[in-house]
């Protein structure tokens, strides 16, 4: 999050008035410091006296930090609500069966529910503080040691899921969904000339990728886009374990996984794209050995799906207008990372650099 938006926040100015770090969607409704320090005074008073700070804006949330070890998650929109009414009914069961698997995973698990009040519309929550550095901080060679404890826990997680849990119609489905977003991605990359240099974990990137990466990028969706779709039952998955919601520990171990509002009974595929974004070719190799070692994995066709979201994905990070710069260069990563593993050669970028 950008200075500008936590010192607005600190000083109780509503997000619309904060220039966003990035491509975020405006929020429908005005979130400060008092409204929370309110809707805790009012609802869990026991918690009010402890000191309540800025963390987080992101897609859907507000983060306040709330004494060292809690944090409030308050929607931003509505579609966020239905996401956090989903947090509350699923991560505290989902975090007691990984405990039970003995995965040490950090989550943010809910401890309080709120309700509307103070004008506000919408239920918000109360969580465990996940401690760590996002991965969109961490250069790539430094996340391998948290291969084995991320792919423990995703063989925890994707577990088949049970009747009535909860849908979501972006995560749901085969490539074939995807085939709109991707083209209209690729034509927005392809008008965008040479890619822009970016600071950040790792820069310079020797990774960029510019409209002459579209040709490339398009036959390899032309490869994937037709695997077959997932041929058994619907797992439980995260649904957005994206570079940002995995967290590091000082020691590049894996700290902790958060922003559970997508979690659903979907495509495991959805969370192995994760592969590309986090992790270089070798370190990307063992994870899926130890996603594989017993013969019990996924199978050739989910990886391939996989690797068409990671292209959905990357798309999504590098071709949208005003995006977070830490967003741009981890697609660049991952797009780069696609076309090497397939075979595809990069194309020459033109324009000034």
């Amino acid at each position: 999050m950008n200075s500008r938006a936590l010192t607005a926040l600190a000083k109780g100015v509503p997000m619309t008035s904060v220039p966003a770090a990035s491509a975020v969607p405006s929020e429908e409704f005005p979130i400060t410091l008092g409204l929370v320090a309110g809707l805790l005074a009012d609802q869990h008073p026991d918690l009010a006296r402890l000191p309540l700070r800025p963390a987080a804006v992101g897609w859907d949330n507000v983060v306040y930090r709330l004494g060292d070890g809690l944090c409030v998650r308050v929607p931003r929109r509505a579609l966020a609500a239905e996401l956090v009414r989903k947090e509350l009914d699923v991560v505290p069961a989902l975090a007691a069966r990984l405990a039970d698997a003995g995965v040490g995973v950090a989550l943010p698990v809910p401890v309080r529910e709120g309700r509307p009040g103070r004008g506000y519309p919408w239920p918000w929550s109360v969580c465990r503080w996940t401690e760590g550095t996002p991965g969109l901080e961490v250069p790539a060679a430094e996340r391998a040691s948290a291969v084995p404890a991320l792919a423990a826990f995703l063989r925890a997680l994707h577990t088949p899921a049970p009747a009535g849990a909860p849908e979501n119609p972006f995560r749901g489905g085969g490539l074939a969904g995807l085939d709109t977003a991707v083209g209209s991605r690729l034509a927005v990359l392809s008008q965008l000339g040479a890619p822009s240099r970016h600071g950040g974990p790792g820069a310079p990137c020797p990774a960029r990728i510019g409209a002459g990466d579209v040709p490339a990028l398009a036959r390899l969706w032309d490869r994937l886009r037709g695997t077959p779709e997932l041929d058994g039952p619907r797992r439980w998955i995260h649904g957005d374990l994206h570079a940002g919601n995995v967290l590091f520990a000082p020691d590049g171990g894996l700290a902790g996984v958060i922003d559970f509002g997508d979690v659903c009974a979907g495509d495991p595929a959805a969370d192995l794209a994760a592969a590309w974004q986090l992790f270089r070719a070798q370190d990307r190799e063992r994870f899926r050995s130890l996603l594989e070692h017993d013969g019990s994995g996924y199978g050739e066709a989910c990886w391939l799906r996989a690797a068409g979201w990671a292209l959905h994905f990357g798309l999504l990070s590098v071709a949208t207008e005003g995006n977070d710069p830490a967003f741009v260069r981890n697609g660049e990563e991952t797009l780069a990372g696609l076309l090497a593993e397939f075979g595809l050669s990069r194309g020459a970028q033109t324009g000034s650099p």
